[in-house]
């Protein structure tokens, strides 16, 4: 057996879908207790079941000339994993990745900003759902509105080129938040993410809780500005890009429901405790972990990403009648 990376091959599916974008969950451990995200009472993952830094940089050096150049560091909240800028790092220096990013709730955020920024991490997205202390306490089941602002506000000072703020549209709020999240977003630059609710937490889905993409413009034009097409719009992701009429600052919706986009999905996820995923609402999954572990097989790790990818189906099918929900929660698979 070979320890050289395998020739370059396109991780494709049977549908045609070429996969670029890999999400790397570093920890299922989280300091919120969001309700469509986790349940309030979780069992987290033994330190020694996660995957080092090590092997996550041994993971992507063969995901890379297999066509993978963007990587996500999720959670979880991943700021709680320890050491976090040294992984960024070590990312970094990986020829062929251009793209690094991550996605935290930013309530650790204005601590590690600088250290972040000077690893090389130029992305972030922030999740913030609501301003209002009580709506997050609602929504979270933990104070700390403020530390996230302020972490927002410190990401900003720090440098990041590009700042998101993810929020999911949940009828019961969306409908007293947008107009606040919206103007604060436009005011500081960020660029806010509306994400229709899906059926990924701990609690019941309500469908009749999901605000659709139309709706959300609608609410946006008549309560902020009016907004066009973005003109840099991206078909292959997942987010529907406008532009505000009078700033042309951008903002996206992710309509997972009203509008799937599984037909230019070009995402695979590794938990924290190294399971391949396909899909966000997989419900198989591919332990790596031998692969990496106690030393890296790049050759078998290069097929086994082949293979799970090739088996990958047309869509998530949640508006289907015979939809079946994940067994595992958002915090455990990664955002």
């Amino acid at each position: 057996m070979t320890n050289l990376i395998p020739p370059a091959a396109p991780l494709s599916d049977s549908f045609g879908r070429v996969h670029n974008n890999l999400r790397v969950s570093v920890t299922d451990r989280c300091n919120l207790r969001c309700t469509y995200c986790m349940p309030e009472d979780v069992t987290f993952l033994p330190k020694d079941d996660l995957l080092t830094f090590e092997e996550i940089a041994a993971l992507v050096r063969v995901a890379v000339p297999l066509g993978v150049d963007k990587v996500r560091l999720t959670g979880g909240e991943p700021l709680l994993r320890r050491d976090l800028p040294t992984l960024v790092a070590m990312l970094r220096d990986i020829p062929g990745l251009h793209d690094i990013g991550l996605t935290t709730n930013g309530l650790l955020l204005a601590k590690q900003s600088d250290a972040l920024v000077k690893a090389g991490l130029r992305r972030v997205n922030v999740s913030l759902d609501t301003l209002d202390p009580g709506r997050f306490r609602e929504l979270t089941r933990r104070d700390g509105v403020e530390q996230v602002v302020e972490g927002l506000l410190a990401a900003k000072r720090a440098g990041f080129e590009r700042i998101k703020v993810n929020a999911v549209a949940i009828r019961g709020f969306i409908e007293h938040d947008l107009a606040p999240l919206a103007h604060f977003c436009r005011g500081h630059g960020f660029e806010l993410r509306l994400i229709e609710y899906m059926p990924i937490g701990a609690e019941s889905w309500e469908r009749d809780k999901v605000v659709p993409a139309h709706e959300l413009l609608e609410r946006l034009e008549a309560e902020v500005a009016p907004l066009s097409p973005a003109s840099d719009y991206d078909p292959a992701a997942p987010a529907m890009d406008f532009a505000y009429a009078d700033t042309g600052a951008k903002l996206g919706i992710i309509a997972s429901v009203s509008r799937p986009f599984c037909d230019r999905c070009n995402r695979l996820r590794v938990t924290a405790d190294g399971k391949l995923r396909n899909c966000l609402f997989a419900l198989d999954e591919l332990d790596i972990k031998p692969l990496l572990r106690p030393a890296t097989r790049p050759d078998e790790l290069a097929a086994a990403l082949r293979a799970n990818i090739g088996a990958k189906w047309a869509g998530h099918r949640f508006n289907d009648a015979d939809f079946v929900k994940p067994t595992r929660t958002m915090h455990s698979i990664g955002g």
